[in-house]
């Protein structure tokens, strides 16, 4: 379906993205009620609406962070000594301007770390106290989603930032156990 997005632009939109089809007994066993298939298609929206925007402004936010993460990709990729020093020098100062321009686009904070630091805290607030996960007593579809956006800045130091200055890490730890013990 076309559809005109909040800066104007004319973007294609698929109903049902985050429906799962299931037939009535399969959706009660996985949810339980209506309303956790519905908080779960809300917050697997905000992950890829919200959240995944703050992940280039944080961890490419100053030239150093840049530079840090290029050489983080670097040393996990596949990368010979002239085009790992090629992809890491260009490929910092291209992201570095890069996120100026999507912080601007998405609205962001002058220091963008509060947007993230609100949103992992928004996060851990809608997860609450009385269930483990978002899912209840194991992860669903929308912990595996915030999951899946924060994971990509394990390493970098908008990762530790976050993890030192919210109420994540705990949520985080056990998504990521609860992964590791998953029958593969």
């Amino acid at each position: 379906m076309k559809a005109v997005n909040d800066q104007g632009k004319e973007v294609t939109e698929f109903c049902n993205k985050y429906w799962l089809m299931l037939d009535e007994k399969e959706a009660q066993r996985m949810y339980g009620g209506k309303e956790a298939r519905t908080e779960e298609m809300k917050w697997r929206q905000w992950a890829d609406d919200w959240l995944v925007h703050l992940i280039s402004p944080n961890v490419y936010r100053t030239p150093a962070e840049a530079l840090a993460s290029f050489d983080y990709i670097v040393k996990e990729g596949n990368f010979g000594a002239v085009e790992g020093a090629m992809a890491k020098y260009m490929g910092a100062a291209a992201m570095y301007i890069i996120s100026k321009r999507l912080k601007s686009r998405h609205h962001l904070r002058d220091d963008v770390r509060e947007d993230l630091y609100e949103a992992a805290n928004k996060w851990v607030a809608a997860v609450g106290k009385d269930r483990p996960f978002m899912g209840g007593q194991k992860p669903n579809l929308a912990d595996l989603a915030v999951y899946g956006v924060l994971r990509v800045m394990e390493g970098l130091e908008a990762f530790d930032d976050m993890m030192r200055h919210t109420r994540i890490q705990p949520w985080y730890l056990r998504v990521e156990k609860a992964i590791a013990e998953a029958p593969q």
